[in-house]
């Protein structure tokens, strides 16, 4: 089934204690539509760069299933760039720069046909303009939404109607408890169902990801990675596979929606593994149903 990502396009450098890369291939669209298309295809994305972006980053969307009639070129403007650099633990970052450049002024225009697409995934980008871009989307069956800090603390009220006409809500714990001002994050997760959405999946980093409903609540665990290279992206990756496998399999249901939760992860754990969209590059779908079998064994209980 069709499928519309929005979100942002960047041109990152990242250090982490474990190695660096500059001038690559970043933003939430980027990561949210290469993992998808491994599902789907083809990605339908909506997004904005400057004149200067490159070519081969052009080239390497296009390779992976992505349609880029969507994507807005000024040119004459500047990409968005983001620098920073992680701590040991890889939990912690520090933003060294961020230029929004075209991005500042980023207006969403969905293309006709895709105006037509039946499932919408919103990555990290104003409230108001994720609002907008389903103004333009005539009954998606699923919409699924991004958010940050930054929204939850700036613009509250925004993202409060926004959360109104989502389906689903992907944050991770801080952004979970900042939106709820509840420690608890089953009790936070029910307080955003009550603002809107019907599906909470709240991520965990190295602890997994939790989908909570009005009815359920599933936990899916992490993969036990020996190396981590890079995290930029991986909460984006995750969104990708997840909306990437309930678009494939077009089934929204209960039973459906925890397999997606895997198969997110498990995009996210190719993700992490490399700098950049690196980790994503060169997968094939047997490489992704093995790791998913690896990640079903994990919580496997036989009893006696």
């Amino acid at each position: 089934m069709s499928l519309l990502v929005v979100g942002s396009i960047a041109i990152d450098s990242v250090e982490t204690p474990f190695g660096k890369v500059d001038e690559a291939l970043g933003g939430s669209a980027v990561y949210i539509s290469v993992a998808a298309g491994y599902f789907t295809a083809p990605v339908r994305l909506v997004a904005v760069v400057g004149g200067d972006f490159p070519e081969r980053h052009r080239a390497f969307l296009e390779e992976h299933n992505i349609d880029l009639e969507g994507m807005q070129v000024v040119q004459g403007g500047k990409t968005f760039r983001w620098g920073g650099r992680y701590h040991y633990d890889l939990n912690n970052r520090d933003s060294l720069y961020t230029e929004l450049n075209v991005f500042e002024t980023f207006k969403p225009v969905i293309p006709e046909k895709y105006g037509r697409s039946s499932y919408v995934c919103l990555g990290n980008i104003d409230p108001a303009l994720q609002r907008q871009v389903l103004e333009q989307v005539a009954k998606p069956r699923l919409v699924v939404g991004d958010t940050m800090n930054y929204w939850i603390e700036s613009k509250p009220d925004e993202l409060l109607k926004t959360l109104r006409v989502m389906d689903v809500i992907i944050l991770n714990e801080s952004e979970a408890r900042l939106l709820t001002q509840k420690p608890n994050l089953i009790v936070a997760a029910k307080s955003i169902i009550a603002m809107g959405p019907s599906v909470v999946i709240v991520k965990k980093g190295e602890h997994g990801a939790l989908l909570v409903t009005k009815d359920t609540i599933f936990s899916a665990p992490a993969y036990p990675l020996e190396t981590i290279f890079d995290p930029t992206g991986a909460g984006d990756a995750f969104a990708g596979g997840f909306v990437g496998w309930v678009a494939k399999t077009d089934d929204v249901s209960p039973g459906n929606l925890r397999k997606a939760v895997i198969y997110g992860s498990t995009l996210a754990s190719f993700c992490v593994e490399r700098f950049s969209v690196d980790g994503l590059r060169d997968l094939t779908y047997l490489q992704i149903r093995d790791r998913y079998r690896s990640f079903m064994e994990l919580s496997r209980l036989d009893e006696v």
